[in-house]
C-alpha cells in the first residue's frame, strides 16, 4: 500500500469523526448548556471512536480474511448493544442530570437508563454500520488488489516454468545433432555449432522477457529449421515461407518452437518414403498466421502418445491460454497420415502484456 493511499485514508477517517462530533455537539447544545454539551460530545465521541475502531480495524479485517462473517455479525451486534449501553449512561448521568436531579434510589434510575438505551440503539447501529461499510469497502479493495497481485505472480511463475521446460529440451536436441555430425562431417558440425550459438544466445538474453520482437523470434525459428534441414539432408523435403510485414510486433518467446520440434521429430521417415515438412509463417494486419504440416507414420504416432508429455503441444496450449486468452485460434488436425497445425495469433504492438 502506498503512502498517499494511507494518508488519504487517515484524512477521510479524521473528517468522518469531526463531522460526527459537530453533529453531536449541535444536538446536545440545543438541549443543554454549553459546558455540558461539550463534555457530553467528548464523552460520546471518545467511546464511539474506541468501540468503532476496535470493530472495524480488528474484528472486520480478521473476519474477511478468515471468511467468518457470521461470527462477525454476532460480534458487531454485541458491540452495538454495549455501545448503546454506554450512550445510555451518558444520556442519563450527564444530560439528564444537567437538567434535573436524578432520584436517590438507583432502582428509580432504571427507567431513564432503559429510555436512553432504546434511544441510543439507532444511533449506535448507524455509526457502527457506516464505519463498517466504509471499512468493508476499503478492506475489500485491499483483498482484491492482493488477489490480483497473487494471480499475476502465479501467472509469471507458470510462464517461467513452461519456458524453462522448453529451453533445456531444445538445447539437448541440438547438442545431440552436433555430436552425431562431428563423427562424419566436421565442417557441417562447425556450421551447426555457429547456429547453435545464435540459438543459445537468443534463449539466454531474450527469452527472460514476457514479449520479444517478432523478427527476433522468427529468426530463432529459422535457425532451428536450418539445423533440421542440414541434419536430415535429402531424407526430408522441407519448405518454409516466412512473410513478415511488420517485424516490430511482439510475441511471447519460444511459443512456436514445440510445433516445429514435433513436426521434425515425428515426420515419417520410413524406408522408400521421403517425408516432408511444410511451414508457413505470415504477419498480416497485426495477426500472425502460422501453419505447419508434416507426414507421419503410425509408429511415430504411437511414440508421440507415449512420450510427448507437457514439453510438447500441451505446453504451448497452456501458454496460449495464459498469455493470449481470447486472442488466438489453434486448430490441430491429424488424418490420413498428415499432421496439420494452424495458429492465428493476435500480436502485441508493444513489449508490455
Amino acid at each position: 500500500m502506498t503512502k498517499p493511499f494511507i494518508l488519504r485514508e487517515y484524512i477521510f477517517v479524521t473528517m468522518f469523526w469531526l463531522v460526527f462530533a459537530a453533529a453531536v455537539y449541535i444536538n446536545f447544545q440545543a438541549n443543554s448548556d454549553k459546558p455540558s454539551a461539550v463534555f457530553q460530545t467528548i464523552a460520546l465521541v471518545i467511546t464511539s471512536f474506541f468501540f468503532t475502531h476496535f470493530l472495524t480495524t480488528r474484528l472486520l479485517p480478521s473476519a474477511l480474511r478468515a471468511k467468518r462473517m457470521k461470527l462477525f455479525l454476532v460480534q458487531a451486534t454485541a458491540v452495538i448493544l454495549f455501545l448503546s449501553f454506554i450512550y445510555s449512561l451518558i444520556f442519563t448521568y450527564i444530560e439528564v442530570n444537567s437538567k434535573n436531579e436524578l432520584p436517590q434510589d438507583f432502582v428509580d434510575h432504571l427507567p431513564f437508563l432503559w429510555k436512553g438505551f432504546y434511544l441510543a440503539l439507532p444511533a449506535s447501529f448507524l455509526i457502527n454500520g457506516s464505519a463498517c461499510g466504509i471499512k468493508f469497502y476499503q478492506e475489500h479493495g485491499r483483498i482484491e488488489r492482493d488477489h490480483i497481485l497473487l494471480q499475476q505472480a502465479h501467472l509469471e511463475n507458470q510462464l517461467k516454468l513452461l519456458q524453462d521446460q522448453i529451453n533445456p529440451h531444445v538445447v539437448f536436441n541440438i547438442l545431440n545433432h552436433i555430436h552425431i555430425l562431428m563423427k562424419n562431417d566436421t565442417k557441417l558440425a562447425d556450421y551447426l555449432l555457429l547456429k547453435f550459438s545464435d540459438i543459445l544466445r537468443y534463449q539466454l538474453y531474450h527469452c527472460s522477457q514476457s514479449l520479444v520482437p517478432l523478427g527476433q523470434d522468427i529468426e530463432h525459428l529459422q535457425n532451428l529449421v536450418e539445423v533440421e534441414k542440414l541434419r536430415w539432408g535429402n531424407e526430408l523435403e522441407v519448405t518454409a515461407d516466412w512473410g513478415l510485414g511488420n517485424k516490430k510486433s511482439f510475441i511471447a518467446p519460444l511459443l512456436l518452437v514445440p510445433f516445429i520440434e514435433n513436426a521434425f521429430k515425428y515426420v515419417c521417415r520410413l524406408p522408400g518414403h521421403k517425408g516432408y515438412v511444410k511451414i508457413s509463417c505470415m504477419e498480416k494486419d497485426g495477426f500472425l498466421l502460422f501453419y505447419i504440416e508434416n507426414c507421419y507414420s503410425e509408429l511415430a504416432t504411437h511414440k508421440k502418445k507415449e512420450g510427448s508429455g507437457g514439453i510438447g503441444l500441451q505446453n504451448v496450449q497452456k501458454r496460449l491460454k495464459l498469455q493470449y486468452p481470447g486472442a488466438h485460434e489453434l486448430t490441430i488436425v491429424a488424418a490420413d497420415n498428415v499432421y496439420k497445425v494452424t495458429l492465428t495469433l493476435q500480436l502485441s504492438d508493444n513489449n508490455e502484456q
